[in-house]
């Protein structure tokens, strides 16, 4: 907890709707789980003595919580622009503006939506290398479609008892395969590759459908697979953990895994060439029900690390035929199985994450290698190296034979043609970066992590086994130092060294998914609606878990040269990818930049065709925002911020150049007071320090002329000092309730 003091915690999130007082109880073994001490002897990751983790299918992060309060929803202050000048929530079809609308259980058939394109070609056009604007028209109306707290209970519920991430992404921009990939190895391309600066083509990447789905033939070994697609060679998860002596089981039904597509191990060629009797084949290819993993937890057997997959219905798939209260239910099976032994439930981490997000609308932009631009330049930096981290298209738009599709697989029809590049998406070459995408629900849900945290630091699934080689002392050579600077561990989500807190939110019932989903498909479709409807969050704070970056962009413009140059500087503890957008030239690629921890990077923007103006935004992490906007023709103040991360301030210092500079400084949030005027002689200073107590350090202030010129220095965030806090307690404040 911050200095905030209790009293001041409950005045932020005051206007919150409550929703432990609306659900049902859970059974008694769970409400007697849950209040199971965490197994705490060494204070540190190393009192976690078992894994679970359970992947589910389809569902981004603001199409399930974007409504719930204290996380970066559809209340983020700073929506990233769009070339038609509206923000990321102002999405269109191409004809007109379809903004995320609710999928109303009252009205609509909200638990079974239609599932929208999730393939790499479709998800490149909509992500637009970070422009985005036509999300609907790639993605379908149906991909704008979210759920309050009232169409997904158990899932909101489950989100405030443990801990939720609103930073975690899939790895990939696509769908299933190449994310599962990722999930179970560490990477879709080949790292050998990689590492020697090559970009994989498909031969030696995934970045469609292809490998883990497999047909049935009975004259082949158990489980009777006949595979697709070249294996691939390098080590996935389960490997390392067998080589390091790490006990390790997926618990699954071979026949029942939506064709093996929830298996990202069928892509290689150790399980492919497993034979029955070896540790391979049977900890990773036989039938282990959730019987079998009841069986392990009660007799205290359960494996160091466990994967689940979920069969079709379970999957909580769109269209699947599956629904959140299917899913929801086939979670609270597992959960039941692995709390059914206080004693191991003391010392497991149960991880529950999505591979993609199908096409389901998500507005955070997602970190990500820069993009090439059309003229083959690249569009962004890197301190670290970039060479092997992009998918080498060479069919550009060309059709070519493809051996499967998924949506033939599940239709029985013939084989089709698969193209990787839609011929409208024309913003950039054949080199495409492979991701990160858009997020994902991930849920913590542990002994250490319960209460109702969020963790807001930027992970995706390599994440999980980053995690697994930091507890297990494995090696994932698959994982790229880049992801490896930018993606979490996740052990911030963890409290290792106090975890044990007794008060345990309760959690509603799911058992009667099928009466849910019979009376939802009485109601019409759930379709956009004809008329805009406002966007909604609630409104409040949740704890917030530590974080650790310490970011700085500095500005300092040349008259003479007519250009300006952003320092990016990362004083953290953990690389960032800065986004930049350029408000007169919108109709461009975004610029990225990664910077590792400790290091910093500069670039230039040549103003000479704007006639020495700019206007430049700057997005991070956790509601990291700069702007910047001016004109280089005339005398402006060089502006620096810093912070007390001791204290919990922030300061700023306003440094007159050769003119008189005349400024005012408003606080735009958090109730600062202000403005505070300032005449800066010639070659002087003025500084201001605001401690952030009464937010929860979290700021938001703008430097402007006052002579009504174009200057503008706006820095917002929030000042890490090393310890909890709160989300941001203006989120949601700027729009209808």
């Amino acid at each position: 907890m911050t200095n905030l003091n209790r009293r001041k915690f409950i005045q932020l999130s005051a206007g919150a709707t409550g929703a432990a007082a609306a659900l049902n109880m859970l059974p008694p073994l769970i409400q007697k789980a849950l209040a199971v001490n965490a197994y705490n002897p060494s204070k540190s990751i190393n009192d976690v003595q078992h894994v679970v983790i359970l992947m589910q299918e389809n569902r981004s992060f603001d199409h399930y919580f974007g409504t719930m309060k204290g996380v970066r929803g559809f209340g983020d202050r700073f929506p990233v622009p769009l070339e038609s000048g509206e923000r990321a929530f102002h999405q269109s079809d191409g004809k007109k503006i379809i903004p995320p609308y609710r999928a109303d259980k009252k009205t609509m058939n909200a638990a079974l939506i239609h599932g929208t394109p999730h393939d790499f070609p479709d998800t490149q056009a909509a992500w637009n290398q970070g422009k985005y604007g036509f999300w609907p028209k790639f993605k379908t109306p149906f991909s704008m479609a979210y759920y309050t707290r009232e169409e997904i209970p158990f899932q909101y519920a489950l989100a405030e008892s443990f801990t939720i991430s609103d930073a975690y992404h899939c790895s990939i921009a696509t769908g299933t395969d190449p994310n599962r990939i990722v999930f179970f190895s560490g990477s879709n391309f080949n790292p050998e590759k990689r590492a020697a600066g090559i970009n994989c083509t498909d031969a030696d990447s995934e970045p469609s459908n292809l490998r883990c789905w497999v047909t049935q033939d009975e004259s082949l070994p158990e489980p009777h697979y006949k595979y697709r697609g070249n294996a691939f060679k390098w080590d996935t998860i389960p490997d390392a953990l067998q080589k390091a002596g790490i006990s390790w089981r997926i618990y699954q039904d071979p026949k029942d895994n939506w064709d093996g597509a929830m298996h990202g191990c069928l892509a290689f060629e150790s399980f492919r060439n497993a034979k029955p009797g070896s540790p391979i084949h049977e900890n990773g290819m036989k039938h282990w029900s959730l019987e079998d993993l009841t069986k392990d937890v009660k007799e205290n057997k359960l494996p160091q690390v466990s994967w689940i997959l979920p069969s079709q219905s379970n999957s909580e798939h769109p269209s699947g035929p599956s629904s959140p209260n299917r899913g929801g239910d086939f979670t609270h099976q597992v959960l039941t199985a692995i709390t059914s032994n206080p004693e191991v439930w003391s010392k497991t981490v149960f991880f529950l994450t999505f591979d993609e997000n199908d096409g389901l609308f998500d507005h955070l932009p997602a970190p990500a290698v820069p993009s090439y631009n059309a003229d083959g330049s690249l569009a962004g930096k890197s301190t670290l190296e970039l060479l092997g981290m992009y998918f080498n298209n060479k069919n550009g738009t060309a059709e070519f034979p493809n051996p499967f599709h998924a949506d033939d697989m599940a239709k029985g029809g013939p084989v089709r043609k698969r193209v990787y590049q839609d011929k409208r998406d024309t913003i950039s070459g054949n080199l495409r970066p492979w991701g990160m995408g858009p997020r994902v629900p991930m849920y913590i849900i542990s002994p250490w992590s319960k209460g109702g945290w969020v963790d807001s630091q930027v992970a995706d699934h390599t994440s999980v086994g980053q995690f697994l080689e930091k507890r297990f002392g494995i090696h994932l050579a698959a994982i790229s130092p880049w992801h490896r600077s930018v993606s979490s561990d996740l052990t911030s989500a963890f409290d290792f060294v106090n975890p044990n807190d007794p008060r345990f939110p309760e959690l509603p019932a799911t058992a009667n998914y099928e009466d849910l989903e019979a009376a939802s498909k009485q109601l019409p479709q759930a379709v956009a609606p004809a008329t805009i409807m406002p966007l909604f969050q609630e409104k409040g704070t949740k704890f917030s878990r530590a974080l650790p970056y310490n970011l700085h962009t500095h500005a300092k413009v040349d008259g003479n040269s007519k250009s300006i140059s952003l320092l990016f500087s990362n004083a953290g503890k953990a690389g960032v990818v800065f986004h930049v957008y350029d408000l007169k030239h919108l109709e461009k690629i975004p610029k990225r930049y990664t910077v590792e921890a400790n290091k910093s990077l500069t670039d230039e923007w040549d103003l000479s065709a704007d006639a020495g103006t700019y206007d430049l935004e700057v997005y991070g992490p956790n509601g990291y925002f700069r702007h910047f906007s001016g004109d280089s023709n005339k005398p402006e103040p060089e502006i620096s911020v810093k912070y007390d991360s001791k204290k919990g301030a922030v300061i700023l210092t306003v440094q007159s150049g050769s003119k008189f500079s005349d400024i005012t400084v408003v606080s735009n949030a958090y109730d600062y007071k202000g403005p505070w005027d300032a005449k800066v002689t010639a070659n002087a200073s003025f500084q201001k320090t605001w401690g952030l107590a009464d937010s929860g350090n979290w700021y938001d202030f703008s430097v402007s002329s006052k002579d009504g010129g174009s200057f503008l220095r706006r820095f917002a965030g929030r000042v890490e000092t090393g310890k909890p806090g709160i989300t941001d307690p203006a989120m949601a404040l700027d729009i209808q309730s």
